[in-house]
């Protein structure tokens, strides 16, 4: 349980900087948040089981979607054959 409560505390500091004006549209705090939140993913799935990491990564995929979104285009960008 300690992993969930690591998530909920996780998805109310992404909240929480949401609301802040930022210059950079906030991708430091994005970077800050994929390098804190995966190792929470992962416990969230070792402790909970895969339901509740399916959950809580579709959760933080809601609040990171542009970075999900820009990897996602970087990898069939990756895979296109070349030539």
């Amino acid at each position: 349980m300690l992993s969930l409560a690591a998530a909920a505390l996780w998805f109310l500091v992404a909240t929480a900087i949401a609301f802040t004006p930022s210059r950079d549209y906030h991708w430091r705090a994005a970077y800050v948040l994929i390098a804190v939140g995966l190792p929470i993913l992962a416990g969230v799935f070792w402790q909970n089981g895969p339901w509740a990491g399916l959950a809580v990564l579709a959760g933080a995929l809601s609040i990171l979607r542009w970075p999900a979104i820009y990897l996602l285009r970087w990898l069939r960008k990756c895979a296109r054959p070349r030539g």
